[in-house]
């Protein structure tokens, strides 16, 4: 009663606002509006096997599944998410879209075999001035959800690089295939890693991220995003 009587003061004078369009959410909304999460321009990915997130990686590195939850529209709700999550320390949102996507990746007979979630690793000094990683939540959130344990140790980043969004498609591709690399021991051997990320663009980071996990002997890798950026 204490609490919510401090919440409510609270939100007298710093109101949360939502997520999407930053408009002041109702007493009964929680991170994004109800307008927001009606219009949020889903993929039904995991609908179709051969969806056109698995048929970027097609040809280039060897997925059993590829899937993102949303589109990512300039200027649309989407694009407000992630930028509030990624730079704004609302890491709620990543929560609130691993617990809404998890229960349709359930559905998926190949995400069956998985063994573990992986997180596209932010370099150390990426990390530190950011203070943390941006698909930490929505990875914990499928990982409850899904049953699954969360690695971010396996996978790891060596090279330190500006932020991407900030970059043409031909910039983000330049030079990536060296930024990766995995830490592993024989327990690691003949698993199924899902491999999450933020944001589909050009595709190359998780298909770095892919080949430097493929070096585990026997590994198999699913990839899962938030959203995909639609051409």
């Amino acid at each position: 009663m204490v609490n919510q009587l401090f919440k409510s003061v609270i939100n007298l004078f710093f109101p949360e606002t939502c997520g999407g369009c930053n408009v002041i959410l109702a007493s009964n909304e929680k991170i994004i509006c109800t307008l927001c999460r009606h219009n949020i321009p889903l993929t039904n990915h995991h609908l179709n096997p051969q969806n056109e997130a698995f048929n970027k990686f097609y040809g280039r590195v060897d997925v059993i599944h590829a899937s993102a939850f949303v589109y990512f529209h300039k200027k649309g709700i989407v694009q407000e998410m992630i930028h509030n999550l990624k730079y704004r320390g609302h890491e709620d949102i990543g929560e609130l879209l691993g617990n809404w996507y998890a229960e349709d990746l359930a559905t998926i007979p190949k995400l069956k075999s998985v063994d573990c979630i992986i997180p596209v690793p932010l370099h150390k000094r990426k990390f530190n001035e950011r203070g943390y990683n941006q698909v930490t939540t929505f990875g914990f959130a499928l990982a409850k959800r899904l049953n699954l344990t969360y690695t971010s140790t396996i996978l790891i980043r060596k090279v330190y690089a500006k932020t991407q969004s900030k970059k043409n498609l031909l910039g983000r591709s330049e030079g990536i295939g060296s930024t990766f690399d995995v830490i592993f021991t024989e327990k690691d051997h003949n698993k199924h890693f899902l491999l999450i990320d933020d944001v589909i663009t050009t595709g190359a980071t998780l298909e770095a991220c892919s080949k430097a996990l493929l070096k585990i002997p026997g590994a198999k890798i699913s990839i899962v995003c938030m959203a995909m950026a639609e051409s």
